[in-house]
């Protein structure tokens, strides 16, 4: 029997069990499908992180308050550390070489007011490197001047969504609105900007970093952000960092320091594995495709003793047989994962338009991965049925009995 007369035979079974062929090819896309959407889940969430750091500089290193050895955990966000990081230490920092900009940074949540309108909304006291280490800029007006760094200046950095709410289409350049208890011109608006790394830049508000000690009555940093050179040594600055804040802190290193590559390969650690563990997770669809290939196989062998005799009767020998009932198998398995990558990558896409900011795509493993599992699992499940037929005995199959 030719691998042509294989196909033929096989394609009119299928048009004979229709029912059952498209209950097997359900089964078969779904599970292909379900491996390449799930790993596009995590492989678009990574893309996304490498975005969301892409747009944060270069090379970043950030510097917090408080050590991670100290508590046993990851170092503060907000509360009490052991001695606060100041501005005077920051100002340290960046003279260390190959520091190409350093950005304080004091957080905070306060009212922001113009007549009857008020939000309450996230306020970084800053510096002017804030925009370059940021890779930020103003959409209109000024950014922050040199003398924020020094001087607690009455002036203020909206942002575009802030703006709108506060002055709805009028003019802010110039005018006034109240920041608690204060009461701060608007220099510029931040220009039009989604999240970055879960802040809204649209619905922000930035002022002077000394302003901003004076607003929330605290003397320490929230964290330092320092671009540094991309020939630089990162290794040699944040031990230089550590040294320098030893100096100033009576020897005690009481600050950690994270660098960007170290984030974004932690964060690429985790999601590679999550990604490998929700393939798994998507993997178990295919062996229950499997399992049911089997089953719906061992029936065909059953119901097909007649057709099973007759092939043998009329010279088919064992071996044939097999072919026959794996061909079966591994033809539905083609044409099921055909039908699972088409589906999958068209939901991806109607998704990808929907949800532009998010970049779903499968890794470039992922469909060859599904497939092979898939073809796989119609080999292994195809043996048990292929060797039932085979083993019948021409006579009694074409009486319909068993051996």
């Amino acid at each position: 029997m030719q691998l042509y007369d294989q196909l033929t035979f096989n394609r009119q079974i299928f048009l004979r069990h229709r029912m059952r062929t498209f209950l097997l090819l359900l089964a078969v896309a779904i599970g292909v499908a379900s491996v390449i959407l799930l790993t596009s889940l995590g492989e678009g969430a990574r893309r996304y992180i490498d975005r969301e750091f892409s747009a944060l500089g270069n090379r970043l290193l950030v510097v917090l308050p408080g050590r991670k050895e100290t508590t046993g955990g990851a170092p503060p966000i907000y509360g009490s550390v052991p001695r606060d990081l100041t501005l005077e230490d920051a100002n340290a920092l960046a003279r260390i070489s190959g520091v190409l900009a350093m950005a304080p940074i004091i957080a905070g949540t306060t009212s922001v007011a113009r007549g009857s309108r008020s939000r309450e909304v996230i306020t970084l006291g800053t510096t002017d490197a804030f925009f370059r280490v940021r890779k930020m800029d103003v959409g209109s007006g000024a950014r922050l001047t040199a003398r924020s760094q020094t001087e607690a200046l009455a002036i203020c950095v909206l942002g575009i969504t802030l703006k709108r709410e506060l002055f709805g289409s009028e003019r802010a350049l110039g005018e006034w609105v109240r920041v608690g208890d204060r009461r701060m011109r608007v220099v510029g608006v931040l220009e039009e900007r989604g999240e970055s790394l879960g802040l809204d830049m649209r619905d922000l508000l930035l002022i002077p970093v000394r302003t901003a000690e004076q607003l929330f009555d605290s003397p320490g940093l929230f964290r330092v952000i320092m671009d540094i050179a991309p020939s630089a040594d990162s290794a040699r600055i944040e031990q230089k960092i550590l040294d320098t804040i030893g100096h100033r802190h009576d020897g005690d290193q009481d600050v950690t320091v994270v660098s960007q590559d170290a984030m974004l390969a932690a964060f690429n650690n985790i999601l590679t594995a999550v990604t490998l563990a929700i393939t798994a997770i998507s993997s178990i669809s295919l062996l229950v495709a499997g399992i049911l290939i089997m089953n719906i196989s061992l029936i065909s062998v059953s119901q097909r003793r007649s057709e099973i005799g007759l092939l043998k009767a009329i010279g088919a020998n064992s071996k044939q047989i097999k072919q026959l009932f794996v061909g079966e198998s591994l033809m539905l398995i083609s044409m099921g994962s055909l039908a699972g990558i088409a589906f999958a990558f068209s939901l991806i896409v109607i998704v990808t338009r929907l949800w532009p900011a998010f970049p779903l795509w499968p890794p470039v493993w992922a469909v060859p991965a599904a497939v092979l599992m898939a073809v796989l699992t119609g080999l292994v499940f195809s043996i048990t049925p292929a060797r039932r037929a085979a083993a019948l005995d021409p006579v009694l199959a074409l009486r319909g009995l068993q051996k």
